[in-house]
């Protein structure tokens, strides 16, 4: 087994000098746009088919069909955009520092980002 051992770390060094190395994978990074589009896009199909499947199965059960798979397209459409919009403004993390130019910590308008008060 010692000339397998020998192989394989020659040929990690060989791939290394030649820029083949695998790459770690990233922890923590910013997602792609196409991933953040793809996710948005999933986020509000996804609900509109729950709705829509809700909706259809109660309007079956019921006997009322359109009006419940309507009222339940509406919600999950709601649902999807509600989705959405989570997505792209995550909340902050409670004890986490605010952002630099976040004003809604103010007390009713009276600071400027400079922290002085308007009649300073």
């Amino acid at each position: 087994m010692d000339t397998r051992d020998g192989f394989e770390e020659r040929l990690r060094n060989a791939r290394t000098r030649h820029g083949l190395a695998p790459r770690e994978p990233a922890k923590g990074g910013f997602p792609s746009a196409a991933g953040v589009g793809f996710r948005a896009g999933v986020e509000v199909v996804s609900a509109l088919i729950v709705g829509v499947g809700i909706g259809w199965l109660l309007d079956r059960w019921l006997g009322t069909f359109p009006w419940l798979f309507l009222v339940f397209f509406l919600i999950g459409g709601a649902a999807g955009v509600l989705n959405v919009h989570r997505l792209f403004n995550p909340r902050r993390r409670p004890g986490a520092p605010p952002d630099p130019g976040d004003e809604t910590g103010t007390q009713n308008g009276s600071r400027t980002r400079g922290g002085r008060g308007q009649d300073d």
